[in-house]
């Protein structure tokens, strides 16, 4: 098993990860596409109990939207940054794979919601790279 450290970005919130990871994907729905402000959000799923907070866990705010089953999002309430948080039932951990301080030796396996993507998203490596 690996362990994976990530953090928000003014540093008041530290968590860590074992691996492996049980799913890895972008979900390109419109509720992700709001919580991150970009086309999809890339996220990585593991049993909860693979979360661990090593400091700043009373500061992640949550945010359960009232109309959906499922959708949550949860960040740091200095910086903004979006945080881990358990899935209503407890059993998953979703962790944004921004959150990650170090490379994490994987990609997404999956793009969840395809048919819900942006008009304007572009997919693969057809655009100009800039340094």
């Amino acid at each position: 098993m690996t362990t994976f450290r990530g953090s928000c970005l003014c540093g008041e919130v530290a968590f860590e990860v074992e691996g492996p990871f049980d799913r890895f994907l972008n979900c390109h729905c419109s509720r992700c596409r709001k919580a991150t402000g970009s086309s999809h959000s890339s996220e990585v799923i593991v049993q909860a109990a693979a979360l661990r907070w090593l400091r700043g866990e009373a500061s992640v705010a949550r945010y359960d939207l009232p109309t959906a089953r499922s959708f949550a999002t949860a960040f740091c309430k200095i910086c903004g940054s979006p945080m881990p948080h358990l899935t209503r039932s407890g059993r998953e951990a979703i962790i944004h794979a921004g959150a990650f301080d170090e490379p994490l030796g994987a990609t997404p396996d999956r793009h969840a919601q395809w048919s819900s993507r942006a008009d304007w998203y572009v997919h693969g490596n057809g655009l100009p790279v800039e340094d």
